[in-house]
């Protein structure tokens, strides 16, 4: 009998991870600097009190993908959803090490992070094709939107069908914020609406 109540919950387990659901993955992506990081920063920390990576005025600070598992939110709604956040590193059309030179990077360094940054983009955009479930696509408020890599990433986006949530960060005005925490709560719902 004790075979039997074994051999029962064996088979319990293999079908509960057969059929387990997958958590949710939400990618955050955009160009370089436009404030990624620092919004994956703000949402982990809200809820989890953790971090994802650091942040830094030069470009590219982030060139591989982060991810932070099981981060749950709750909307003023009470709807909730469990996801993994996904930082990316900015995408962009030309990495050159010349930017980090500007930054005061020295040359070997400025070359190593500049074929970083462009292994990372490549990675990312793996990450876009085979596992992201939704995205938010973070955008510089201060800067044209319409720019060649944002129309190019909205479209892989939407030929995908992942439901997408489009974030202006670095402004005044009412829209998200993560360094200041600005509106949040509003994206927050957003999320448990769109990706939930």
């Amino acid at each position: 009998m004790e075979f039997l109540v074994r051999t029962k919950q064996k088979i319990s387990q293999f079908f509960k991870k057969l059929f387990r659901k997958r958590t949710c993955r939400i990618g955050i992506y955009g160009p370089p600097n436009a404030g990624k990081t620092t919004l994956a920063n703000r949402i982990v920390r809200d809820w989890t009190g953790d971090a994802v990576g650091p942040v830094s005025e030069v470009p590219h600070e982030t060139r591989r993908v982060r991810r932070k598992e099981d981060v749950t939110i709750t909307g003023q709604n009470g709807n909730s959803i469990t996801f993994d956040i996904v930082d990316t590193p900015g995408v962009t059309t030309k990495i050159d090490y010349k930017e980090f030179i500007e930054y005061g990077v020295e040359k070997e360094e400025a070359v190593r992070r500049a074929r970083e940054a462009t292994e990372g983009v490549a990675e990312a955009m793996h990450w876009l094709r085979e596992d992201i479930d939704g995205v938010i696509y973070m955008l510089d408020s201060t800067l044209d939107p319409f720019q060649q890599v944002n129309i190019m990433m909205v479209g892989i986006i939407e030929s995908r069908k992942l439901p997408i949530l489009i974030v202006a960060n670095k402004n005044d005005l009412p829209d998200a914020s993560g360094l200041e925490g600005t509106n949040v709560d509003e994206l927050y719902e957003k999320m448990t609406l769109y990706f939930g």
